[in-house]
C-alpha cells in the first residue's frame, strides 16, 4: 500500500505524522470497561473518548492555518476513513481465569452491547466505513494451552483448548449478527465483517501447506 505504519495517539511526542491516521488499539485492551484486575485500563469506551480527543484537537488545529497540516489528517478524512477494529478476545480469555465456560458464554451480549455502543457513537461523528476482525481460536494460544491444557480431555483434534475455541466461535456468530444488524442501521455505512478466525485456525489445521 506504500503507506507508513500508523503513530499512536499517545505517542505524540515531537511531531509524529497522523496525516495517514492513528492508532489507539492498546495491548491487552478489553471491550468492557476496565477493572482492577484488568491487564490494560485502555478499554474501548475510553479509546473511543480519546478518538474524540484528537478529533477535536485537530479542528482546532485546521483553525489555525497550514502549520500543522502536513501532519494531521483533513477534516474530510474523518466521514472518509477507514476505522479498523480487532477487540474482543481479552474479553473473552481474561474470564477463563475465574469463570466457567457456561459464565464466559453468558457475558458475549455484555461485551458485544458494549461494542455496538462505540461504533454508534463513531457513526454519529460521521464514520462510515467500518472493518471489524471477528476473534481468533483462543484456545490455540500457546499460552492457553499451558495453563488450561494440561488434560488432554479439554483438547480438540488440533489440541487446542476446546472451550476456549468454543466461546470464540459462540462470540464470532453473535458478532456477525451484530454487523449485519448494523448495515441495516447505519445509513450510507459499509461494514465488513472479516473472519480471522478461520484465517487463523486454517493456518494451526494446515502448517506444512505453509512451511511453518
Amino acid at each position: 500500500m506504500d503507506i507508513p505504519f500508523l503513530n499512536t495517539y499517545l505517542d505524540s511526542l515531537g511531531t509524529p505524522n497522523f496525516r495517514t491516521g492513528v492508532n489507539f488499539a492498546q495491548a491487552g485492551c478489553s471491550v468492557t470497561p476496565a477493572n482492577p484486575t484488568s491487564v490494560s485500563p485502555f478499554s474501548f469506551g475510553l479509546q473511543i473518548k480519546q478518538f474524540f480527543a484528537f478529533k477535536n484537537k485537530v479542528t482546532k488545529l485546521l483553525s489555525k492555518g497550514d502549520m500543522y497540516r502536513r501532519y494531521i489528517p483533513q477534516e474530510d478524512y474523518f466521514s472518509e476513513g477507514l476505522y479498523m477494529f480487532d477487540i474482543g478476545q481479552n474479553d473473552l480469555a481474561g474470564q477463563f481465569y475465574s469463570k466457567t465456560e457456561d459464565q464466559v458464554i453468558a457475558s458475549i451480549p455484555t461485551i458485544l452491547l458494549e461494542f455496538e455502543t462505540g461504533l454508534k457513537e463513531l457513526y454519529a461523528q460521521g464514520a462510515r466505513k467500518f472493518w471489524i476482525h471477528n476473534t481468533g481460536p483462543l484456545g490455540c494460544l500457546p499460552q492457553n494451552i499451558a495453563l488450561f491444557g494440561k488434560d488432554p480431555t479439554l483438547l480438540d483434534e488440533l489440541h487446542c483448548v476446546a472451550r476456549h475455541n468454543r466461546a470464540a466461535k459462540l462470540f464470532n456468530l453473535q458478532l456477525h449478527a451484530l454487523c449485519t444488524k448494523l448495515r441495516g442501521e447505519f445509513s450510507g455505512a459499509s461494514i465488513t465483517y472479516v473472519d480471522i478466525h478461520t484465517i487463523k485456525y486454517s493456518l494451526i489445521a494446515n502448517y506444512s501447506r505453509y512451511a511453518l
